[in-house]
């Protein structure tokens, strides 16, 4: 591995608290760009960025794909930039691609309570309580507290405070945040954890799988695309679906946007509002329906 990269790459590990997924797709895009350029990264320039870019384009590889391939290349100049690396940062004049706004997808209430409540339902698992009461206490906090999936399967037996109603959760940057959890979370917990203590190997995860050890992200993804298909929602869904659900439905029924900022652990409340364009979007679907002069 490039010595610079191997750098980089122990910068964003010990320093920034970047999750292993996290420093293997900066790996992954800054070692394809480094062996197409076959120059010291020192010596780039901006045309030798532009030329990877270009290329990228030319196999096909979608704009926002593109877009984040540039991402990694910037962090990666202004990192050896303040290192004292390199003079001036070639990347950073490089524009973005333009990408088309796509608004996030997310579930009605009634398809949030049909897959929340889809554990209970599902007979081939009746003999298996553990995993029946496991998989709806995951689907309630998914979608009851709009959590990423990662700070899920990072939750500790320690984060969790169901006397008080919260949980301590690590978001992005190893920052903390406490969040609220809702009743029918609570009552899903206290079912799950009768049955954990039996299973548990690993003392500190909340979540676990049937050898007792923690639960990863790709499991929790096959949980609720499971239990989706068994509740008829055949559209693209998984654990991120719940959270633009959880802060759609919390906009749609008047919470303030910071707040919802706050519950997502978003830095900066310009993420938060892409919300507010669905909130156009279903008051125009509701006009739609029910004004008169539109009928």
């Amino acid at each position: 591995m490039n010595k610079l990269l191997k750098d980089f790459l122990s910068y964003l590990k010990n320093e920034k608290g970047c999750s292993y997924h996290t420093l293997r797709a900066y790996k992954n895009d800054l070692t394809d760009f480094l062996e197409f350029i076959k120059i010291d990264p020192q010596k780039a320039e901006i045309g030798e960025i532009r030329s990877y870019l270009a290329h990228l384009g030319t196999k096909g590889i979608q704009k926002s794909s593109v877009s984040r391939v540039l991402s990694s290349i910037r962090s990666f100049y202004r990192f050896l930039h303040r290192s004292g690396y390199v003079k001036k940062n070639p990347a950073r004049l490089v524009a973005h691609p333009r990408l088309p706004k796509k608004l996030p997808a997310f579930l009605t209430v009634d398809d949030a309570f049909n897959l929340v409540e889809a554990p209970e339902r599902n007979s081939e698992e009746e003999s298996q309580e553990f995993i029946k009461t496991r998989d709806r206490a995951i689907l309630e906090i998914l979608y009851g507290s709009g959590i990423r999936v990662s700070e899920l399967v990072g939750l500790n037996m320690e984060d969790m405070n169901l006397k008080e109603g919260v949980m301590r959760v690590k978001g992005k940057g190893k920052k903390e945040r406490l969040v609220p959890i809702g009743r029918k979370a609570i009552e899903a917990l206290k079912s799950y954890l009768s049955y954990r203590i039996a299973k548990a190997k690993d003392s500190q995860a909340l979540f676990i799988n049937q050898s007792g050890k923690r639960l990863t992200a790709r499991s929790v993804h096959r949980i609720v695309v499971r239990y989706a298909r068994k509740t008829g929602i055949n559209s693209r869904i998984g654990p991120h679906t719940l959270r633009h659900t959880f802060a759609t439905h919390l906009l749609q029924a008047g919470a303030d946007l910071r707040v919802i900022q706050e519950l997502l652990g978003h830095s900066s409340l310009s993420t938060t509002q892409r919300y507010t364009h669905i909130d156009a979007a279903h008051l125009i679907e509701i006009y739609d329906k029910a004004h008169p002069l539109k009928k």
